[in-house]
């Protein structure tokens, strides 16, 4: 077993399943020759050859319509969307194509295609190169969403997602990419729609995605020192999700913090909390707390940019104002 970096993990998904499958094939821009701006397609292009390692045009809308068409024709397209920023370009084909895709044709049709794209603040990127939109993608029925924390997820999910037949976008945080955790050589393909309890707890249940549930297991450290036990569940695949999973912890707790690093308003965590108060109101001591961005433009200057981003203190006192 390797420690080995997020991003090196992704790298080793793709180059197992181009491996496995020769339908696999990847593109997007700076992916091949350059080996992608995160360096997660590093070395493919000399291993598989250009015609399945491709650089493409700037053109985020043109590229998911590909990955639509080569899908039904039998092709596993893997596209990298370089920022999640610009996945409102990739809308029409993923709401308008991919979606209804198997209602319209009977079921006669799959799209095994996986959008790759990654997201969140930490860089002073700006308001043009930060943002978190899975709410935006999650919203759409058809389409599956996985935004996995550790490393070993993230190798899992994405050989789940490339053999899944149907449309996966795949976010991934740009803060994570250098995080390093212990990856075996043989990793058995994740489970979509599939929870996970990555630390127990009995007075608070923590409910967090990608990033955020590291910053969920710093505040638990923290409640732990001030004698709240924080139980922190990772989401992992915001579409399908594991609900029941994340009530169980609910009712066992009776306390629940959502965080996303999203825009709070009309938010994941809006949704997840709705959800959550509609299947465990009797079981609820308090309101279900729910973190996320400040709504506004992210701002490139780090202090500002720090101040509007969910951290383990806001995290912390969450959890400390559910249990007053």
């Amino acid at each position: 077993m390797a420690k080995i970096r997020y991003a090196q993990a992704l790298n080793a998904a793709l180059r197992e399943e181009m491996t496995r499958d020769p339908a696999v094939v990847v593109y997007g821009e700076d992916i091949a020759t350059y080996g992608g701006v995160f360096r997660v397609t590093e070395g493919l292009l000399g291993e598989f050859g250009p015609e399945r390692v491709l650089d493409t045009p700037i053109s985020e809308a043109t590229l998911t319509g590909m990955a639509v068409g080569a899908s039904m024709m039998g092709l596993k397209p893997v596209l990298e969307i370089m920022y999640g920023d610009f996945l409102p370009l990739c809308l029409d084909a993923l709401v308008n194509q991919a979606s209804p895709a198997r209602f319209i044709w009977a079921g006669q049709v799959s799209l095994p295609f996986v959008l790759r794209t990654q997201g969140g603040v930490g860089v002073g990127a700006g308001a043009q190169h930060s943002k978190s939109l899975d709410v935006m993608v999650a919203h759409i029925p058809g389409i599956k969403v996985v935004a996995p924390a550790f490393p070993v997820d993230a190798k899992a999910m994405l050989i789940a997602a490339i053999r899944d037949p149907d449309p996966v976008v795949f976010l991934e945080h740009k803060l994570l990419y250098n995080s390093s955790g212990e990856v075996p050589d043989e990793v058995p393909p994740g489970v979509l729609g599939r929870a996970a309890i990555v630390r127990p707890g009995t007075d608070v249940s923590i409910i967090a995605s990608s990033r955020m549930v590291l910053e969920a297991l710093k505040a638990s450290e923290r409640l732990s020192e001030l004698g709240c036990s924080a139980e922190i569940i990772d989401i992992v695949t915001l579409r399908p999700l594991d609900i029941d999973t994340i009530c169980s912890s609910v009712r066992k707790t009776r306390h629940a913090v959502v965080v996303n690093e999203g825009w709070r308003f009309c938010g994941y965590a809006a949704e997840l909390s709705a959800t959550i108060a509609e299947q465990c109101f009797y079981e609820l001591d308090a309101p279900v707390q729910r973190i996320g961005m400040f709504d506004r433009p992210i701002p490139k200057s780090p202090t500002l940019e720090s101040a509007a981003l969910p951290s383990s203190e806001s995290i912390v006192a969450a959890a400390l104002a559910s249990r007053r």
